[in-house]
This record gives C-alpha cells, structure tokens and sequence, in this order.
C-alpha cells in the first residue's frame, strides 16, 4: 500500500507539472487560466525556496532534507513497525510521493539550458489559489500535487497524534493484573 500510494503520488504530479507547463510555458508567459473566476485557476510559477518561498537558494540543502526524510520514513514503517498501522501507511505513502515529486524538481531533473539557473533547484507550481481581500489568501502561494500530498500526510500524523495515538498505559497490564 505504501509503495502504491507513493508511486501513484509521484506519479501525478510529474505528469501533472509537464502537462500544465506544456500547455500554459514557463513562468509569465501566459495570464492565470481561472476555473473559478479570481479564486482557483491555473498558472505556471518556480519556488526556488521551500513553503511560502522560504530559503530561496538553498535547493541543495531542501534536496538533502528530502532525502534524509524518506529514509526516516522508510525506517520508521518497516524497522519501528508503522506499516502496522493503515492510517500510518497512508499518511506516509502521501508524504513519500509529496518528497520525491519535489525532490525530481529539487534535483533540476527537469531544468533545461536556456531557463533561468536558479530554477535549477527550483520546484514547479501550477496550482493558483486566493480569496480576495483574506490576508494570506490574498493570494495564496502557488502550489503543486506534491505540496497537496505533503500537506494531507501531515495532517494525517497530526490526527494520528492528537486522536488516534494508543494510550501507552493501555497496552500494558498493571501491577495488579499481574498478580491475578
């Protein structure tokens, strides 16, 4: 299930952001394409940074953070027994599919000479969002199928921690059960 769900990530959001970029070219050169007038649409963009931009320029370090992540990842469901766990398993196969989406992008694998260099760690954005006049949604930071999995995953573990989490007293018996 892991594997399936990371591959079906990955996977959809590659083809995703050759088919958009295809279509719609390189940053700026098309008008958002709106689907519901001024609120979702499509438009072409490069975070050179991390979420909301962050760390422009430090690609490398995001590639690098990527991969140690899925390695985490990796051991945490099949050396710590989290594939044990449906909801863990899902909330992971998302999140390995977000990172290597971006990781791809991270690694220029999509770069070609003749686009501007510091796109070379760059990820591609094609999805446009905003509510007018909303701080922050005003408009909202281009995003990707990756950053959507990443985002889901994470939330996932947070319902996982916060709702879902076994209580560690429970699943030991107490002195008195011993006894008996």
């Amino acid at each position: 299930m892991f594997f399936a769900l990371a591959l079906i990530g990955v996977v959809a959001d590659l083809w995703s952001k050759a088919a958009v970029f295809s279509a719609r070219g390189l940053p700026g050169e098309k008008s958002p394409y709106w689907i519901i007038d001024g609120i979702f649409g499509i438009e072409t963009a490069v975070n050179i940074g991390a979420v909301f931009g962050l760390g422009a320029g430090k690609g490398t370090f995001f590639a690098v953070f990527s991969i140690i992540a899925g390695i985490a990842i990796l051991a945490w469901l099949f050396k710590f027994g989290a594939a044990e766990s449906l909801w863990l398993t899902w909330a992971l196969g998302l999140i390995c599919g977000g990172i290597l989406g971006n990781l791809y992008d991270r690694l220029g694998m999509w770069w070609e000479p003749g686009f501007p260099e510091p796109w070379k760690s760059g990820v591609r954005d094609w999805i446009l969002f905003r509510i007018e006049g909303l701080p922050m949604f005003d408009p909202w930071p281009n995003f990707n199928i990756a950053d959507s999995l990443l985002v889901v995953g994470a939330a996932m573990l947070m319902i996982q921690s916060i709702f879902l989490a076994r209580d560690p007293e429970s699943t030991h018996s107490s002195p008195q059960e011993l006894q008996n």
